[in-house]
């Protein structure tokens, strides 16, 4: 494929994935003592014998080295009213994500008080796909607490409403 017809591609696959709803997650692990975390949208269900779900985050993050290390990691589904927390997690690699979020280790991972739904992973396995690796969990234990959902579409947040 020639280079201006691939520019064309990106272009026009960003434009049609910015149409996509996604849901917004902060996945989460430990290192030694320390919390790490960051916001991610690439998050699904993936099995539910057994329960498993799937986390896609860029090849060259931290938070993945630290996942494939100690094979557990948490997705904490956040809760529409939460976009500030999303983008504290969004920032680029830093110590002060956590810095006045009230969390604990739960399962040996960090989990955010305040999210909407939380799962605990074990790595089962992890894919190549791209400039991004996918990370396959096996689900541990969860918490779901009600409330509408955090989404991004369209290159902002907003929520789910149901039709009548």
């Amino acid at each position: 494929m020639a280079e201006s017809e691939n520019a064309l591609l990106m272009s026009s696959f960003r434009e049609v994935m910015a149409g996509v709803a996604t849901p917004v997650t902060v996945v989460t692990a430990m290192d030694g003592g320390r919390p790490h975390g960051t916001t991610v949208s690439a998050f699904a269900s993936l099995s539910m014998q057994p329960p498993m779900v799937l986390i896609a985050l860029d090849r060259r993050s931290e938070l993945l080295a630290l996942i494939k290390s100690s094979l557990r990691f948490g997705v904490n589904v956040l809760g529409h009213g939460q976009s500030a927390l999303a983008l504290a997690f969004a920032r680029k690699e830093g110590a002060g994500r956590f810095t006045g979020v009230s969390w604990e280790v739960d399962r040996d991972v960090p989990r955010l008080s305040a999210a909407l739904g939380w799962l605990a992973c074990e790595v089962a396995e992890v894919v190549e796909g791209g400039d991004h690796v996918i990370a396959l969990g096996n689900v541990l234990a969860t918490q779901a607490a009600k409330g509408a959902p955090l989404t991004y579409h369209a290159r902002a947040f907003g929520t789910h409403v149901a039709l009548a």
